[in-house]
């Protein structure tokens, strides 16, 4: 990536020339997979806030936001290019424009260099702009554009103005339900020039500031301003102070916000703020629900490095699922940038000599390490100082051993230099701070007994990196590649026999990973990637090892011999899962697959040596690094979990996704940290509720990407006063889209921590206003270990056949800021949620401590260790609860003024009623035929309290239930009375 220093330092003229020729448009050839191209027109739009093209059957859809831009390359370097090399072009008037979560590229061609230069240049510069803005100010960007955006989509003929109708149909696609009256009635204070009857962009927006004026904020103004419509600097650091809980507030500081937020020149002139200056102090990231602190490094980074989550990624180099999708070593910058610490790279023997990266047996395409180093070295220390783990999978032949031990010194240098750390007596790891800025090698090492001049030897080869199962490989049979259809009829049907067969369990979530999930990824999203792969080169050929159907028999068999164990055989069947020594049988009687192992590549590995899952996880050295797909970590979290968490306080242990999740969901990451797993591999490529809390996990920019087991704490009580709503906007499945109903939404907050402290509550449905609904109700939970809560804010849309998910924010329980705070939903410009949060400390009977990196689980029990890890198992296996502790003997928080004016005048929830959909149109026709007062209405809604369907209780269950189950709930086609699943959960539906 070009220094993006050169393009802020532009000259004013050439940048304006650049913005005025990609306003203006550029005719350009758009290559896609399987096609020649398409010729369209790229133009910026006129806020230079996205690069849309035309025609297009997407129409508003076809833009690219600035904001979504990775980076651009110039010349021929993308995958789709070097499928198109029999198109000759000119590398000159070639650049690729990387975007969005997956990396998804847009490569272009135009008519001659000059024009590609420009459009890479321009680019660029905006890209600078945007990563050189603070919180603030691109906040307010993306308000303006939002506003801007808005005017012009609601302004159909395009004319530049904004009609009384379109005005109606604008604010029903905003979930706004007005009076007629009294819309007509802000549209006529704001229609203040010679055009009447219309309105201009700057009228429009003293339109929208009237209709969002915030009764909430205005009257917690008058609270604290002694009922004046404005806050002096005192009294703004009054409300700084006793609600906020902000420290060391100075009348200079109050004046700097003033300064900064107020709108109105007389008010800053008279050192006061108004109600729109606290507003937008409200709404602004000085008041957000995560804490700004969290932004940059917070914590004591000197301890050893098994006191840290270490966010870490599965199969990194893979776009999308593990069967057939594309590798690209562009997925190594773009986790890396974002925050994660461990990668995974899987060596193969390549061609020439040169090993290549790429997912063994199946179909998914072939980067070469060299180029996977490259960028790993470019990328690794741009937004973080800390390490950066290399998980090496090794399958090569030692020719190519010492290839990659080559490129890995020639490339990485002095990265890989840890020699002054290096001490072998030693019972811990280095620290974070010690290893800023080096390059951990996680892999094999040759056994110590073999002295230092032997050139290679055998190692075990049972880690993860022959992580795909036997009957999902696709082995070359020969120079015939097979057709399409044998291809697609072979992967359906191994999944077909799965569903038949009926023996994986499901892992985590019926809804993340069932064999619905699984199906679709076959026949949908497989199918589509086959589409792309017409010429396969590769054959298949069935494996030779057992059949398949015998091979979850035998997982059937073992897993619930193993369940029936005692105690002590328990620890039998563990060593069974995860094997004995190399070279040793098994009790089926195999034998344990061995690698031959370079010595070169094995002293690459200092602090991070792979070795076999013992399951005993007795005391070893601190560099051993302990691998586990998530079945055999369930076992041992649900049969060892004391155990686990003391092996994890002095080592490293890796948890990776199952075989099965061919589809690359995954699994739930949380219970694997609460017994501290530091280093548990998710699919980055995948989006969905497993990755939004991996997010909320490493919740801050890349400067800190890991996070401390911190000392227990008393227990807490969580208290959370959901207020109100913002601009809250239809459900993004709707099947009207805009024309669909006015939403009735609810808030829904679910911690997510340990077993004992998972559980949901929910406020009351408004109805039929998502754009400023109140609901003005207490949540309150008890925590047993606040440090590992996630606290996820979810916003449903109710209708009389479930609930629709409108939009979520994950926060860990640690970032959340105390006092009136704005909860914004992740991925939409302007949708929030206005709370008040309160914590309180309990002090009580004693609960086993858990995950102190500073002593052992042991230590902490002492002469009570049996009575103790009972009560510790209880934590851990518990069924969650549903309610929250209503005898925690903490009086709630005493009500303030604040409180009562707001729970007086809020506005109460419509009374109940049965829904009917209806689109736009029927929608306002239903207005026009009303011939009811609209007040008299308002004042029948206020009277009646709306009737709250009862919630039914949270259904739990084990973390492996047995499919016969779900074939017979999760698969059945939902009934009218079911609740829809989580839309933030890894389903395919959102792939």
């Amino acid at each position: 990536m070009a220094d993006l220093e050169v393009f802020k330092n532009l000259s004013f003229e050439k940048v304006e020339r650049c913005m005025s020729v990609m306003q203006s448009g550029t005719q350009m050839v758009k290559l896609k997979n399987g096609s020649k191209g398409l010729v369209r027109l790229f133009y910026l739009d006129e806020h230079r806030s996205c690069i849309r093209w035309r025609p297009s059957r997407k129409s508003e859809k076809a833009k690219i936001t600035i904001d979504s831009l990775y980076k651009v390359c110039e010349g021929r370097q993308s995958d789709i290019f070097h499928r198109h090399a029999e198109g000759n072009f000119d590398p000159g008037c070639c650049f690729t424009i990387y975007h969005g979560n997956h990396m998804e590229s847009l490569d272009l061609v135009t008519t001659n260099p000059e024009e590609a230069r420009t459009w890479v240049t321009g680019l660029r510069y905006l890209m600078a702009g945007i990563s050189d803005e603070d919180s603030l100010a691109k906040r307010q960007r993306t308000h303006d554009q939002w506003m801007k955006q808005t005017f012009e989509e609601a302004d159909k003929n395009g004319d530049g103005l904004l009609n009384i109708e379109e005005i109606y149909q604008l604010l029903h696609k905003m979930n706004v339900n007005l009076p007629r009256r009294k819309v007509k009635q802000m549209f006529q204070e704001a229609d203040t020039d010679d055009q009447q009857g219309t309105l201009t962009y700057e009228e429009f927006s003293v339109f929208y500031k009237m209709m969002s004026l915030r009764r909430d904020l205005f009257l917690l103004l008058m609270c604290f301003s002694e009922k004046k419509d404005h806050l002096t600097a005192e009294e703004l650091g009054n409300f700084l102070r006793t609600e906020q809980k902000m420290a060391n507030v100075t009348t200079e500081y109050c004046l700097d916000v003033i300064d900064k937020f107020e709108v109105s020149e007389e008010n800053k002139t008279k050192c006061v703020m108004g109600i729109e200056g606290f507003t937008n102090f409200v709404r602004s990231p000085a008041c957000d629900v995560f804490n700004p602190l969290h932004n940059e490094v917070n914590q004591d980074m000197d301890q050893p490095l098994c006191n840290y989550y270490i966010a870490s990624s599965h199969n990194t180099y893979l776009t999308g699922d593990q069967l057939l999708s594309h590798s690209k070593t562009d997925m190594y910058a773009w986790v890396l940038q974002s925050g994660c610490r461990c990668v995974e790279v899987d060596c193969w023997d390549g061609p020439d000599g040169e090993p290549m990266v790429q997912h063994g047996y199946t179909l998914t395409s072939k980067i070469t390490f060299k180029s996977v180093i490259e960028t790993i070295d470019k990328y690794a220390f741009i937004n973080n100082e800390y390490p950066v783990i290399l998980s090496i999978e090794n399958h090569c032949s030692i020719q190519q051993q010492k290839k990659i031990a080559q490129h890995l010194k020639e490339i990485f240098r002095d990265k890989l230099d840890v020699g002054e750390l290096l001490n072998k007596e030693s019972k811990t790891l280095p620290s974070p701070n010690s290893l800023k800025g080096k390059i951990l090698i996680k892999g094999k090492r040759l056994p110590p007994y073999l002295s230092a001049d032997v050139e290679e030897g055998e190692v075990s080869d049972d880690d993860s990196a022959d992580e795909i199962e036997d009957d999902f490989k696709l082995k070359n049979s020969g120079s015939n590649g097979p057709s399409q259809h044998q291809v697609e009829s072979y992967i359906r049907k191994k999944l077909d026999s799965l569903v038949k067969e009926s023996q994986i369990g499901d892992k985590e979530d019926t809804d993340s990973f069932s064999i619905r999930a699984l199906l679709r990824a076959t026949h949908e999203g497989l199918h589509m990637n086959l589409k792309q792969n017409s010429n396969l080169k590769e054959g298949i050929k069935k494996s030779t090892s057992r059949s398949f159907i015998s091979n979850l028999k035998h997982k059937r068999h073992s897993k619930s011999r193993f369940k029936s164990q005692s105690s002590d055989t328990e620890e039998d069947g563990l060593q069974e899962a995860s094997g004995k020594d190399v070279g040793q049988p098994n009790r089926s009687g195999r034998r344990r697959k061995t690698i031959k192992l370079s010595r070169d590549l094995s002293d690459l590995v200092v602090f991070t040596n792979s070795v076999a899952s013992q399951a005993c996880l007795e005391e070893s050295t601190p560099g051993n690094v302990l691998s586990f797909s998530e079945a055999r970590a369930q076992q041992l979290v649900h049969h060892r979990a004391e155990r686990l968490i003391s092996f994890n306080q002095r080592q490293l242990s890796r948890i990776y996704p199952s075989a099965y999740r061919i589809d690359s969901s995954n699994f739930n990451p949380q219970p694997y940290w609460n017994v501290g797993c530091q280093l548990v591999a998710l699919n980055y490529q995948t989006e969905g509720r497993m990755m939004q809390l991996n997010r909320s996990k490493f919740m801050v920019p890349s400067t800190r990407s890991v996070m401390t087991l911190s000392p227990a704490y008393p227990k807490k009580q969580l208290v959370l006063k959901i207020i109100s709503g913002q601009q809250l906007p239809k459900p993004p499945d709707s099947m009207l889209g805009d024309r669909g109903e006015i939403i009735d939404p609810f808030v829904e907050v679910e911690i997510i921590g340990l077993p004992v402290d998972c559980c949901k509550e929910q406020t009351r449905v408004v109805d039929d206003n998502g754009f400023n609904p109140v609901w003005e109700e207490t949540l309150s939970f008890t925590l047993h270990m606040a440090e590992l809560v996630l606290v996820r804010f979810l916003v449903w849309d109710h209708d009389p056949i479930g609930r629709d998910f409108v939009g979520q924010r994950t926060v860990a329980f640690s970032s959340l800021m105390p006092g009136y705070r704005h909860v914004y939903l992740e991925g939409l410009t302007e949708a929030s949620i206005f709370i008040h949060v309160t914590v309180h400390d309990i002090y009580g009977k004693w609960s086993p401590l858990v995950l102190n990196p500073s002593y052992t689980i042991m230590h902490f029990l002492g002469a009570n260790k049996g009575r103790q890890l009972r009560g510790f198992r209880g934590l851990f296996n518990r069924t969650s609860k549903s309610t929250v502790d209503a005898h925690s003997g903490v009086p709630l928080r005493k009500r303030s003024i604040s409180d009562h004016l707001l729970r007086r005048t809020a506005s109460a929830p419509a009374k109940g009623r049965k829904k009917t959909k209806m689109g736009l149109s029927e929608a306002a026709s239903d207005r026009k035929n009303s011939t009811v007062d609209p007040q008299a209405v308002q004042a029948t809604h206020s009277a009646v309290e709306r009737r709250v369907p009862p919630r039914p209780p949270l259904q739990h269950r084990p973390a492996s239930m047995p499919l016969e189950k779900l074939l017979q709930g999760a698969l059945a086609l939902s009934s009218p009375n079911q609740e829809g699943p989580d839309p933030g959960a890894d389903t395919m539906v959102e792939n």
